[in-house]
C-alpha cells in the first residue's frame, strides 16, 4: 500500500458549541504534521476549518486550501491587488471557479478523508467521497471523526440503509469511525 501523503479534512467553517470540535481540529493537524501528512482542505480561516489548518502549520506542516472564487469574500477574505489570495492565507490555496470544481481537486490531491464535526457542506462532501467508494472510483480510507458523539447519526443512518438493502456493495464502502481525535492519523496510516 502506498504511503499516505495528504488528508483532506471536510469540517465547519464555525466552531461549532463544543470545544471538543476545535480541540480535536487541533489534536488532528498536530498529528498529521509530525506524520510528515499535507492537510488538503476547503482553504477558509474561520471555525474548525482554520483551527486545523493553523494547527498543521504551527508545527512544520504543509496545508493546500481549495476554494471556489465565490467564498473567499466569506470564509478567506479579498482577493489581493494581483488577483491572489491576501497575505493572510493559510498555506498553499488553489483558487477554483465552482465547488464542483473545488471538490474534484480536492479529491485528486488527496490519499483520505476525514469528516470532522460540520454542517450541510460537510455532510454533502463526505457524502461524495463514500459514494465514489461505493463506486469503485476510490478505495482510499475515508473517517468520522466521531467527536462527542457528532456522527452517531450518520452512522446509524448509514446501517440503517445497509439492513434496509441500499447499501449494495458495501464491501467497497468501509468507513472508519473514530471516536478519539489523537487517533484518527493512526488508524488511518493502518487502514
Amino acid at each position: 500500500m502506498s504511503k499516505i501523503k495528504s488528508i483532506c479534512v471536510y469540517c465547519g467553517s464555525q466552531p461549532g458549541h463544543h470545544p471538543e470540535y476545535i480541540e480535536a481540529a487541533k489534536t488532528l493537524g498536530k498529528d498529521m504534521a509530525e506524520n510528515s501528512i499535507r492537510l488538503i482542505y476547503g482553504g477558509g480561516g474561520a471555525g474548525i476549518m482554520g483551527e486545523v489548518a493553523r494547527a498543521v502549520l504551527s508545527n512544520g506542516g504543509e496545508v493546500t486550501g481549495v476554494i471556489p472564487e465565490f467564498l473567499i469574500p466569506k470564509e478567506r477574505g479579498n482577493m489581493g491587488a494581483d488577483g491572489g489570495i491576501d497575505s493572510h492565507a493559510l498555506g498553499n490555496v488553489i483558487v477554483t471557479k465552482d465547488m464542483h470544481e473545488r471538490k474534484t481537486k480536492m479529491y485528486e490531491l488527496s490519499d483520505a478523508f476525514v469528516a470532522l464535526p460540520g454542517g450541510i457542506g460537510t455532510l454533502e462532501e463526505i457524502v461524495e467521497i463514500m459514494t465514489w467508494a461505493q463506486l469503485g472510483r476510490h478505495a482510499n480510507p475515508i473517517v468520522f471523526a466521531n467527536v462527542n458523539g457528532f456522527w452517531n447519526p450518520m452512522v446509524d443512518l448509514m446501517a440503517h440503509m445497509a439492513e434496509s438493502g441500499f447499501i449494495h456493495t458495501s464491501k467497497l464502502l468501509k468507513p472508519i469511525i473514530v471516536n478519539e481525535p489523537d487517533q484518527i492519523v493512526s488508524r488511518i496510516l493502518a487502514a
